[in-house]
């Protein structure tokens, strides 16, 4: 599924609003959401599940082609944990 798709299913849903306008509100969520996950909060959906902000420490690690140890930088990503309704 993508962007186009959720829009595309709230012009239906809604029924009063333009193509435009679901396109408009669908890119309003997703920036919303990733404002709130570039400030570093968690952002939990129900009856979905919840992205979280999870910060790597570095640590030592080796190139797999020469062998040779490397220092990997700390990092940050963003981790998915579905809700439980989503248990198949």
């Amino acid at each position: 599924m993508i962007k186009a798709d959720l829009a595309h299913i709230v012009y239906e849903k809604h029924g009063g609003i333009s193509h435009r306008e679901a396109k408009e509100l669908v890119e309003l969520i997703i920036e919303n959401i990733k404002d709130s996950l570039v400030r570093g909060e968690s952002v939990k959906l129900t009856g979905f599940g919840s992205l979280n902000v999870v910060q790597r420490k570095g640590r030592q690690g080796r190139n797999p082609q020469t062998g040779d140890r490397i220092v990997l930088a700390p990092s940050t990503y963003v981790s998915f944990r579905p809700s439980r309704l989503l248990s198949f």
